[in-house]
């Protein structure tokens, strides 16, 4: 992808190169994700997605199983379709989880009126429970070895997507008998359950009541939010509830994300949207839960498609309600269906960048530091910014270490947070650089704005800050650097 350097240059630094890209089949652990979503649908073409996507180097990719695509004969599956997908993902050396779901217009006279069965659980007969579970074990049976995670339906507490009127307890049962069902077909396979959107404690105390997180091996959510302090806030909460009936539960972020421009449908469409917003958006929402130590990290989505969420079986307009959430770009045909090249935008080199870094043994941990305050700052012509509101976090590999700062902005309201602050170290070594995680770009110190005393405490005078990620790194933090 060509970037337009001068544009994202750091003034006064000069550039040394930019954190190189790792392919999927070179990671061997890491949390980062995409979202492969709506096969199901079958609304784009994943032959045309699958390199560009391992290219990004994130690891985990969550693809929905798709029902009603499977069985269109009572007690007859037809996998081929999914083979594919996964495959293709497993020879790339990428990870496919599966998200069961949706509902099948074969068993529910409701389902058979919505466009892939979104949000028509089945629950409201034997027929349908018992056709579910066969489904489901026989799923989970055929991808053992290929697929290690199994994800429980998708914001069930959505009335998008438990339609007849969301339901803690419902959604409960539903969790303990599906998850039964995966074991049933696959032993080794972890089951993840939660999949929510709205963190509402009613509807999650009575979905808590029914037992359902002690079936379960994870607990993902969702977090649509323009500012990453709520969804932060949002976790923490979550979390404390969920560990209460299950402590040693995992937990993983399984959508996050926004549009790249005006006009689009689903979360967060009413917003003035950008590429560089939703960039922006990505490397501070992704990297806020990744400190969380969420076991799966994943962006929403690996393209621009349609939502599809409230469509009717025969009335193309009603799901041709297109989401800019892609970090790859799409146009549309008139069925609705992704066309084009699939582009990378600018948020695909900010994920890529985010995945080549922080993976393998890269841990969160704490960097003794301080800011340094009352300093006249040239660059902004006053003193730097004391950087109390700044979002900081900190990291080490077993070859350096990694500080993340930012100012958290409202990225709807101002065309860009631009400052300078001034911090010092102790216990870090190696020669810093500091990169540019929304491009990769990667910046030597001059003299006048480093100082070290050779025993791993240093200072650093006026550091650019923006209202995106930045990352002063020591070592080898950052990993291979192309020029």
């Amino acid at each position: 992808m060509r970037l337009n350097r001068e544009k994202w240059k750091m003034s006064g630094l000069k550039r040394l190169g930019a954190v190189a890209p790792v392919h999927a089949r070179d990671v061997r652990n890491s949390v980062w994700g995409l979202g492969f979503e709506k096969l199901d649908r079958n609304v784009f073409d994943p032959g045309k997605a699958y390199d560009k996507v391992a290219a990004l180097g994130v690891k985990w990719i969550r693809i929905q199983s798709g029902w009603a695509r499977t069985e269109r004969s009572e007690g007859v599956y037809d996998f081929a379709w999914l083979d594919s997908i996964v495959d293709n993902l497993v020879s790339r050396g990428l990870v496919p989880w599966i998200c069961l779901c949706y509902g099948n217009g074969i068993y529910d006279e409701a389902a058979a009126q919505v466009f892939g069965a979104v949000g028509c659980p089945p629950i409201h007969t034997e027929k349908q429970r018992r056709a579910w579970h066969d489904y489901v074990v026989a799923t989970a049976a055929r991808y053992r070895g290929r697929v290690p995670r199994f994800e429980i339906w998708n914001e069930p507490d959505g009335r998008w997507c438990w339609k007849h009127g969301v339901n803690g307890a419902e959604t409960g049962e539903f969790t303990k008998a599906t998850a039964a069902a995966v074991r049933e077909g696959n032993p080794e396979a972890e089951v993840i359950g939660g999949v929510i959107c709205c963190c509402d404690f009613g509807w999650l105390t009575d979905f808590l009541e029914t037992g359902a997180a002690a079936s379960l091996d994870a607990f993902s959510y969702h977090s649509y939010t323009p500012d990453e302090r709520v969804g932060l806030g949002n976790f923490r909460r979550l979390r404390a509830l969920v560990r209460r009936c299950n402590p040693e539960i995992a937990f993983i972020q399984g959508e996050t994300g926004t549009q790249s421009r005006e006009g689009g449908a689903g979360a967060l469409r009413e917003g003035a949207w950008t590429p560089e917003r939703q960039a922006k958006f990505l490397a501070r929402h992704l990297l806020v839960h990744f400190a969380q130590g969420v076991e799966i990290n994943s962006y929403f989505s690996c393209l621009d498609m349609v939502e599809a969420l409230n469509g009717k079986v025969g009335d193309r307009g009603s799901y041709l309600d297109y989401g800019f959430f892609g970090v790859l770009g799409a146009e549309f045909d008139a069925e609705g269906r992704s066309t084009g090249e699939y582009a990378p935008k600018l948020s695909y080199r900010t994920l890529q960048t985010l995945a080549a870094i922080f993976r393998e043994e890269c841990a969160v941990e704490p960097l003794p530091f301080r800011f340094i305050t009352g300093l006249h700052s040239p660059r902004i012509m006053r003193h730097d910014d004391s950087g109390e509101e700044l979002f900081t976090y900190g990291f080490r590999k077993p070859d350096g270490a990694g500080f993340v700062y930012w100012h958290p902005a409202e990225l709807l309201t101002t065309a860009g947070y631009e400052s300078t602050v001034s911090v010092e170290f102790a216990g870090v070594e190696g020669e810093p650089v500091l990169v540019d995680l929304l491009n990769g770009e990667i910046y030597a110190l001059p003299p006048e704005m480093a100082e070290t005393d050779g025993k791993g405490r240093c200072k650093f005078l006026h550091l650019p800050v923006r209202d995106y990620p930045l990352l002063l790194a020591f070592g080898n933090f950052t990993g291979e650097m192309e020029k």
